[in-house]
């Protein structure tokens, strides 16, 4: 008896995919398997609901700690994707994981997935699963289904399908972020309505403010407002603090792996909020060569991350980097909602690369060091370009003299 492991989530894509991989493929058994990082409880009982119409064996896994680690990683990193934070991108190689260790555990002889050939997660999926030894087959990729045929087929089979407003958009949702695409936000023109947003309120009725503190420990958020949180609790709490102040909303085109531009519209209220603390922390006890030098380090961690290759040589490398830099970025920062906006309005560290004295307008200078030392440093900034610049007048007022004699 053959058998495949269906990275299962109950939506249109993967509910077709369970009678296609039998009926189109020939797999005696589907084994389903939804991984949990981090969405609504909606989502399983819907899964489970659309499992038992298929008569379909469901394993739920839970991987939301292994998922969290992932993002408070990319933290450090300040890992950002085309200006928004990395979270259906993570998400895939700590799904694709827990999928593989479920199929090899059931003595499964295939893969599947629900991706299109037109999106990043068949990559992201595949290239954790071709690492081992097993089949992998893409239904919607492979047949080249459309969403359009899906729903009919579903409505003929009689299955439930439960996929964000009857089907019209594809919504993502894990503890990181939220993804809303499909439908008429397909058109770049379009102007969505509010009622695409779950985990944020309109940015424009975000009258009130508020301060939170935000501890991090080694680059790690460790706390908010004082109390030590675990990465899940801290981050869900964070999500509904700042979403409340319409924090943590993206509506870009995005560039995927696959050249193609694509419209997407994002929710990541505790994401923004902590890449916002984790930068300002950061500024303040790293060096500007540091800095300078991590920005291409988190670059690269960040593309990485969005192919979903987090498992990657160079990941380990870059994380070398990161992890000595680091060790000094322990504080607390100080953020402001407001407006539906997080910005960094106080930070504090014992390794702060600040000296209060020697900066402030209202001292001369600090040990040695005093104001008229800078005369120096002020003569020779810019000498060489005012040489330059002199060398080149003197030759165009000689070429304009002896086009003159001519």
């Amino acid at each position: 008896m053959t058998s495949v492991a269906l990275a299962f989530s109950g939506g249109l894509d993967t509910t077709v995919c369970v009678s296609l991989l039998q009926e189109e493929y020939g797999y005696d058994e589907v084994v389903g398997v939804t991984v949990d990082v981090g969405q609504p409880e909606s989502e399983f009982d819907e899964a489970q609901e659309t499992a038992d119409a298929h008569g379909l064996d469901l394993h739920v896994v839970d991987a939301k700690e292994e998922f969290a680690d992932l993002c408070f990683e990319s933290v450090r990193a300040n890992a950002t994707y085309q200006g928004y934070p990395l979270g259906t991108a993570l998400a895939r190689p700590v799904i694709a994981n827990a999928i593989l260790e479920v199929a090899e555990n059931e003595g499964c002889d295939a893969l599947a997935h629900g991706c299109t050939g037109k999106g990043n997660d068949q990559l992201r999926f595949e290239a954790v699963w071709r690492a081992s030894d097993l089949d992998v087959i893409a239904p919607v990729r492979e047949l080249e289904l459309t969403r359009e045929w899906e729903m009919e087929y579903a409505e003929e089979k009689g299955l439930p399908v439960q996929s964000g407003n009857d089907g019209v958009w594809s919504i993502d949702t894990n503890l990181w972020s939220r993804s809303v695409e499909g439908g008429e936000l397909e058109d770049p023109a379009h102007v969505p309505s509010e009622d695409i947003y779950e985990w944020t309120d309109d940015p424009a009725n975000a009258t009130e403010t508020e301060l939170v503190e935000i501890t991090f420990e080694d680059g790690y958020p460790v706390a908010l407002d004082g109390e030590d949180l675990e990465p899940v609790e801290l981050v869900r709490q964070l999500n509904e603090q700042a979403g409340t102040h319409g924090v943590g909303r993206t509506d870009m085109m995005e560039d995927r792996m696959l050249g193609l531009k694509v419209r997407e519209n994002y929710e990541h209220p505790a994401a923004t909020t902590l890449l916002t603390a984790h930068e300002a922390l950061e500024q303040l006890v790293l060096t500007k060569d540091e800095r300078d030098f991590k920005r291409s380090v988190d670059n690269e961690w960040a593309q990485k991350g969005y192919e979903g290759l987090v498992d990657h040589p160079l990941m380990g490398a870059l994380e070398g980097f990161i992890a000595e830099t680091q060790t000094r970025v322990t504080g607390t920062v100080t953020v402001k909602f407001e407006g539906g906006q997080a910005r960094a309005v106080g930070r504090e560290s014992e390794y702060a690369v600040y000296s209060e004295d020697a900066a402030s307008f209202n001292t001369s200078g600090v040990g040695d060091i005093t104001q008229k030392d800078a005369t120096g440093v002020a003569k020779y900034h810019g000498f060489q370009s005012r040489l330059a610049n002199a060398a080149t007048d003197a030759t165009d007022e000689r070429a304009d003299s002896e086009g003159d004699w001519e």
